[in-house]
């Protein structure tokens, strides 16, 4: 199955980026996976997705859509988050310490740990993409 939805660079549709999430897993998964730890981990990494991408990528340009995808295959989820913003050099990106007390910087790594696999390619034609993947346990 996939699905994609584009979205205003506005916080206030944040729930419905959450809804369509949801709504997908549960027409995907019904009631084969454990909701409560599933959907809390990869609306998580959605929700820090989508918010960075209206508070960094876009932010000077709010209107801006995003293009979120979604494709499963068996148990395979892959979330694609598409953005025209100017990027994010990776290189320049250090996991912040805890000892430091720093208030940004910790999305990439919430999002290595919910995830299976982060992949970032910065502009593919005009377009910055995160790709997240997982494959969600037999028991899950």
């Amino acid at each position: 199955m996939k699905s994609e939805l584009h979205v205003p660079s506005d916080l206030k549709f944040l729930s419905i980026v959450e809804n369509w999430l949801l709504g997908c897993l549960e027409i995907q998964f019904k009631e084969s996976i454990d909701w409560s730890r599933q959907s809390s981990r990869l609306r998580l990494a959605l929700v820090e997705a989508y918010s960075n991408v209206v508070r960094h990528a876009h932010r000077d340009q709010p209107s801006l859509p995003v293009l979120i995808r979604l494709e499963f295959k068996d148990r395979d989820i892959a979330l694609e988050i598409w953005d025209r913003g100017d990027g994010f050099d990776l290189s320049n990106y250090f996991p912040p310490s805890p000892t430091d007390k720093q208030e940004g910087g910790y999305g990439w790594l919430i999002m290595n740990r919910l995830m299976d696999k982060v992949e970032y390619k910065l502009q593919v034609d005009g377009y910055n993409c995160l790709k997240l993947e997982v494959t969600l346990p037999d028991s899950a």
